[in-house]
């Protein structure tokens, strides 16, 4: 971290917060990042018969290099930003033992993130993965709990063989796989998982397919989404290569070791802290009836982009292993951005509503369709529709050029090396 960022500020210490707009502009504008001053520029939109105008800053925020990211983070899940963006966020815009809440928490880094810097965590997923993924990280358990209780599984006892999974899977390693689904979901019939066996779960779901030898599957498309079994037997003579043996067990346990790498006794006082005011709601992000209006300090989310991630076809696989059916999880995957545009300005009245005033919402978007459409420009009146302030756009670029138009942010067309965050504030 470069000193310019040490000191930026030192006249707004973290732990307080710093929730004035003005203040908040002012220190972005004075942000510099490797002798990199801030490109400030305005988003102009129509909306209403009338001009809006949002400030725009452009720089490089945050990357990797900023700040490590906790261990806790390392689970994999398609199209969910860097545990840095919520932080920045987090820690300007709210101070400790307020609420931040997700309304599409996907892996949960938001909601995780939160919990690290002491505030209470909200989140909603219509898809039900997100609660298996997420929940067990806000409560994680010690290895040796996880250690035990693999120990006292019966790796022998599975009904169901799917041999269809063989292309994926070395016989052993299936009915290990087998073995386990077994054992969790008839803990899950007989009541809920408690922590350890939830924790267990999370992880296999995480570690069923992927590109190295830490997964339980041959090699294949990265850990965040599953192929068909007729694309697996393509990948398969492609390469010329059949499942290997792998177990289970080890490989839970060696996840185990990884996540909890950065779990020490103060995070685990942290987390404590705060675990009692976490909830996750499975429901429509429009509908989130279980949240007290004004309940809610700063919202930070990604939404479902224009038909650009496939959830229940990444998902097949994990849905399989949990006893969902992906049938059942009617995600929003639109196509035009009328209805995008519909969809989401519903979800922002109802971040009004449990919005308490002067809270935020960064509302992370990007480039689709080959950069025809930034849906920052879509985002603007959808807020303001719904009764938000817009307060500025944030462009987060690891490389970009020098341009007139902060618009012109090489973004290699496919959104791949910028985030692009709309905040707005409840009056």
């Amino acid at each position: 971290m470069g000193a310019s960022q040490l000191s930026l500020f030192e006249d707004s210490p973290k732990d307080e917060g710093l929730s004035d707009p003005e203040s908040f502009e002012k220190s972005l504008t004075q942000f510099q990042w490797d002798g990199k001053t801030t490109l400030v520029s305005a988003t102009a939109v129509e909306f209403d018969h009338r001009r809006i105008a949002v400030k725009t800053f452009v720089n490089e925020f945050w990357t990797s290099r900023q700040r490590a990211a906790h261990s806790l983070h390392e689970v994999s899940y398609r199209a969910c930003f860097k545990p840095q963006l919520p932080r920045f966020f987090i820690e300007r815009l709210t101070r400790p033992g307020d609420t931040v809440y997700d309304p599409f928490m996907g892996r949960g880094t938001t909601l995780l993130e939160a919990a690290l810097l002491g505030r209470a965590a909200i989140g909603c997923d219509i898809n039900p993965l997100s609660k298996v993924l997420v929940e067990p990280r806000l409560q994680p358990p010690r290895v040796e709990a996880v250690r035990q209780r693999l120990s006292e599984v019966d790796w022998t006892a599975n009904e169901e063989f799917p041999e269809d999974l063989l292309t994926f899977y070395h016989p052993d390693t299936l009915r290990e796989i087998c073995a386990l689904r077994a054992y969790l979901l008839g803990t899950v019939a007989a009541g809920p998982l408690d922590a350890v066996d939830a924790w267990i779960r999370m992880v296999a779901v995480n570690r069923l397919t992927g590109h190295s030898p830490g997964f339980f599957s041959v090699y294949t498309l990265p850990p965040n989404q599953a192929v068909s079994v007729t694309a697996q037997q393509k990948i398969n003579a492609d390469r010329n290569q059949i499942p290997p043996r792998r177990s289970v067990p080890k490989l839970v346990l060696a996840k185990s070791r990884s996540l909890l790498g950065d779990y020490d006794e103060p995070t685990r006082t942290l987390l404590n802290s705060v675990r009692g005011r976490h909830r996750l709601l499975t429901a429509p992000a429009a509908t989130t009836t279980q949240i007290e209006s004004s309940a809610v300090n700063l919202v930070v989310t990604s939404p479902p982009f224009l038909d650009v991630v496939d959830y229940a076809g990444d998902n097949w696989l994990r849905c399989w292993f949990c006893g969902i059916s992906p049938a059942d999880v009617k995600l929003t995957i639109l196509k035009k951005i009328e209805d995008w545009r519909d969809a989401m300005t519903s979800v922002f009245f109802e971040l009004n509503r449990v919005l308490a005033s002067g809270g935020h919402v960064a509302f992370e978007v990007g480039e689709v369709r080959g950069g025809r459409v930034r849906l920052e420009e879509h985002v603007i009146p959808c807020g303001v529709h719904a009764g938000l302030e817009p307060v500025l756009v944030l462009i987060n670029a690891q490389e970009f050029t020098k341009t007139a138009a902060c618009w012109g942010v090489d973004n290699n067309r496919k959104g791949t090396n910028t985030n692009r965050i709309v905040l707005f504030r409840k009056p």
